[in-house]
């Protein structure tokens, strides 16, 4: 295969961890016979300070032509005032709405290795193997808004269209781990969530293979931090999902092992970790790359068709985590470095 990857490194550590990627990429591409071409261009921060625009003519165009984008992470404190008028998300923002990217995709798992660094229990993150799928380009951030010396409104609407859209692929994900979806909704008091729930149970008669629960974001941000386990595929809409994978994330350990997919209709994906910045650790070498890392795998799976590749790069990444080559965020002393080249040797012993 040939495939034209764009990398945006962006801010903060994220060239370092994105480096790290790339090479277990062009590893993976040399394993297997195929050719991946590696493109790179600014975004974020580092774009407004060199070309005034947090999402340049250049990159964008370079994101659209390609078959997968992989980013690093933006922003950081440089550029960190709310009120200035450019700003580094708002490149990402519009990338997302230029790919047409519009579900969200988050897997979280729990190493048994590294359950003792999350503030639950042990005994309760026993089996936690949750993807989380969230709606991407719609809700309050893309509403309307005003704002007055003493008021401000955030628009927060949905269409039924947009609804359904990232439900079926949350119907579609889960029949291939354990069928079942769990709908987050507020629909005992708004009237998106109540479109929301009735759009969900529509979409739901077409998979009668699949069991659907709903559940009211208020619970489920209880119920992941006392039953977590219990749960396969969670779908639900931008805000409440942007809330309730950075709590889900504290299961895990560690935002650094997160990784994303952003997925639309076509091919084109984008994929990156859930941490940030990180911009107190940045050029020091020790930044954890594994969540990158695994968002390289997910880009193999859902952009590029590999499956069995990224299949033994994630059986890689396991057994890197189980002989404990790790960065200070998971309790080791081990540099960027240092777990990239520990995950490139694991993935020369993958069958």
């Amino acid at each position: 295969m040939k495939a034209t990857i764009t990398v945006l490194p962006g801010d903060g550590i994220g060239p370092e961890v994105t480096a790290a990627a790339l090479r277990v990429l062009a590893a993976v591409a040399a394993r297997a016979g195929h050719e991946f071409i590696f493109r790179e261009h600014a975004i974020g921060g580092i774009a407004i300070d060199t070309t005034g625009e947090p999402l340049p003519a250049a990159t964008l165009a370079a994101c659209l032509d390609a078959d997968a984008v992989l980013l690093g992470a933006v922003g950081g404190p440089k550029w960190s005032d709310p009120s200035a008028k450019v700003r580094p998300e708002q490149g990402l923002l519009k990338l997302r709405a230029e790919l047409g990217v519009f579900a969200n995709l988050r897997p979280v798992k729990v190493h048994p290795k590294l359950a003792g660094l999350s503030p639950l229990k042990s005994e309760r993150l026993a089996g936690v193997d949750v993807l989380f799928v969230r709606e991407l380009t719609g809700g309050a951030y893309f509403g309307a808004k005003t704002r007055t010396a003493d008021t401000a409104t955030d628009e927060t609407k949905y269409t039924a269209a947009e609804i359904e859209r990232v439900v079926r692929r949350a119907f579609d994900l889960a029949r291939g781990r354990r069928r079942r979806v769990t709908s987050v909704d507020k629909a005992n008091v708004l009237e998106t969530s109540r479109l929301w729930r009735e759009t969900c149970q529509r979409v739901a008669r077409d998979y009668p293979d699949v069991e659907l629960e709903h559940q009211l974001v208020d619970s489920m941000a209880m119920l992941l931090l006392t039953r977590p386990a219990g749960y396969d595929v969670v779908v639900t809409e931008n805000l409440f999902g942007d809330i309730l994978t950075d709590e889900a994330a504290a299961l895990a350990g560690s935002l650094g092992l997160l990784p994303s997919a952003s997925l639309g209709a076509g091919r084109v994906g984008l994929y990156e970790p859930i941490h940030g910045s990180a911009p107190d650790i940045a050029g020091r070498g020790v930044a954890n790359p594994l969540g990158t890392i695994l968002s390289a795998a997910l880009l193999l799976r859902h952009s590029l068709g590999l499956a069995a590749e990224a299949d033994a790069l994630e059986r890689a990444v396991d057994a890197v985590i189980e002989t404990g080559v790790l960065t200070a965020d998971l309790g080791g002393r081990a540099t960027t470095r240092d777990v990239a080249d520990a995950v490139l040797a694991a993935l020369a012993h993958q069958p």
